[in-house]
């Protein structure tokens, strides 16, 4: 097992490494960079005045004449542009060793400070959207594959696939207008992840206020993932119940519970475990639409805003650790089947 491990961990280095390097290269190569933004700004900022005081004839003129090539020079090594493209990635390469992601060009602050301020937010509606949907799907897949082809079956599967197929950015839209206080209900609020006076409340009353601010939001976060999952717990159930050793068990007399939840089951969670290794995908879980709908400052914006200002040091960071987390995930996820199914083993002669 230990060996195993081991190899799957040096594994991922070239892996990572190819990632890494070709997210370099695209997000280089792409036109609009900083620097090219920087010079539209100093542009614009120099149009702007060019008709104030006595130096407007001036500034008008610098401003169409363009931006001067030492200017442009020093913006190239204030952003380290100065170098050629391998160059900086192998500086990159070297400080991402000690988790130096360098500086934010948007925000002018360390790359790690800027996630870690936008980790919480994400980190809490991944660890309760994640829970929470495990809590629901695998129960109600369990249901509809005891009472196959029953009403509730039917209207569960109904439900289900409606749920699946609103947008979150409609569901959203809709959560406000009807429950917090868009033109029906006001029993949620409308944005923000707590109140304005939250420091001021006691732990209890803390709590419900997180909960309070967090149930919309949440809802949009899990109701595409229910679908999915339920299926697929269904489907395995239902594919295990029809092998022999179902059969020989209800032959020797065993009461169907005893059959379903004790042999069936556990055999049935194997590919649910697939899965359950992207829990580590919850430190980095964002969505774009639904933080930017309740103006929740999470990961997802934060990389949205990054890639609309080109800020390469914030979007390299972010690809670096989502794949991190992606690969330990995936190895997570190998483990576990040991742990539902003892048949399963890995060797030297066998990686799984």
């Amino acid at each position: 097992m230990w060996k195993y491990i081991v190899r799957r961990l040096f594994a991922m280095i070239p892996t990572l490494f190819g990632i890494c390097l070709l997210s370099f290269v695209i997000i280089n190569m792409a036109p609009g960079g900083p620097i090219e933004q920087r010079i539209e700004q100093l542009r614009f900022a120099g149009a702007a005045g060019g008709g104030m005081g006595r130096g407007g004839s001036e500034s008008l003129a610098n401003s169409q004449s363009g931006v001067s090539q030492d200017v442009i020079d020093a913006l190239k090594k204030q952003y380290g542009f100065d170098k050629p493209l391998m160059v900086r990635f192998g500086i990159w390469l070297k400080n991402v060793v000690t988790l130096n992601f360098g500086n934010s060009f948007t925000y002018d602050e360390p790359v790690t400070e800027l996630i870690a301020s936008k980790f919480p937010v994400s980190l809490q509606f991944g660890i309760a959207s994640l829970i929470l949907t495990y809590l629901v799907c695998i129960p109600l897949g369990v249901m509809k594959a005891v009472r196959d082809g029953t009403p509730f079956d039917s209207i569960s599967s109904f439900i289900l696939f409606v749920l699946y197929s609103v947008p979150p950015l409609m569901l959203g839209v809709l959560l406000m207008v009807y429950f917090a206080g868009g033109s029906y209900f006001h029993w949620f609020p409308a944005i923000g992840i707590s109140s304005d006076n939250y420091d001021a409340l006691t732990f209890w009353a803390k709590v419900w206020d997180r909960i309070h601010h967090f149930i919309l939001p949440l809802v949009c976060y899990m109701v595409n993932s229910f679908t999915a999952l339920t299926f697929l717990m269904k489907n395995s159930l239902l594919d295990e119940i029809k092998l022999e050793y179902i059969r020989t068990a209800r032959a020797k007399g065993l009461s169907e519970k005893i059959v379903v939840y004790k042999h069936a089951l556990r055999n049935a969670l194997i590919p649910i475990v697939t899965g359950m290794g992207g829990f580590l995908g919850v430190f980095l879980a964002g969505s774009i639409i639904i933080e930017q709908i309740f103006s929740l400052d999470g990961i997802g914006l934060l990389g949205y805003n990054s890639a609309l200002s080109r800020d390469y040091n914030v979007l390299m960071a972010l690809i670096f650790l989502s794949c991190l987390v992606e690969l330990f995930g995936r190895l997570v996820s190998d483990l576990l089947y040991v742990v539902i199914d003892p048949r399963i083993h890995f060797d030297e002669r066998n990686d799984g």
